[in-house]
This record gives C-alpha cells, structure tokens and sequence, in this order.
C-alpha cells in the first residue's frame, strides 16, 4: 500500500460530524514526521466523495485556507452539512476532534 493509500484508508474510517488533524493521520498510519505528505496526498485525492478529505483540519482546528476541492468556503459547508460548526474558519476540536483509530 502506498504512501496516499494508506491516508485515503484511515480516512474513510473518519466518522461523519469528526475531524482530523493532518498530524494524526501522518501518525496513525507510521509517519509521524509526514503531516506535510499527508496534505500533498489529500490535495491529489481522486475520489473525495470517497475519501472524506474535508474532515482534515491543521493542529489548530483550522480549514485548509487552500482546500483542493473549492476552498475554504466549500470545506466549512461540507463540514456543516456533517453538523461540525465552523467559526472564523476554524472547528472546536474539544468538540469535534476524532481520537478513534
């Protein structure tokens, strides 16, 4: 399994109405130093309505200010939709934050 398949995998198993940081992905799937790699596979997604890549937020709770699929905007709806509040482009993680696999 490749770099970016591991990511599109432990993603998919990211429950609606949860988010990730980019840091917990790089760890969860053994490359605790790769939170950069794991945004460069997000960015190259080929099926993200497969592989749920606006669940991904920085350390901060803070939206992709360059999200692949529309921008900013478009993550904070997708997220929305999943019942996340978004304020100032930014997600509570003491709420929202997925600490499962």
């Amino acid at each position: 399994m490749t770099f970016s398949q591991a990511v599109y995998e432990y993603l998919k198993t990211v429950p609606r109405g949860k988010v990730v940081t980019y840091g917990m992905i790089a760890r969860a799937i053994g490359h605790p130093r790769a939170p950069r790699q794991v945004g460069n596979a997000l960015h190259h997604n080929p099926t993200p309505v497969v592989v749920p890549c606006h669940r991904v937020v920085n350390r901060e709770g803070r939206l992709a200010p360059a999200f692949a699929f529309g921008g900013m905007e478009i993550q904070a709806a997708l997220l929305e939709r999943e019942g996340v509040k978004v304020e100032g482009g930014y997600v509570d993680l003491s709420k929202y934050l997925w600490e499962g696999k």
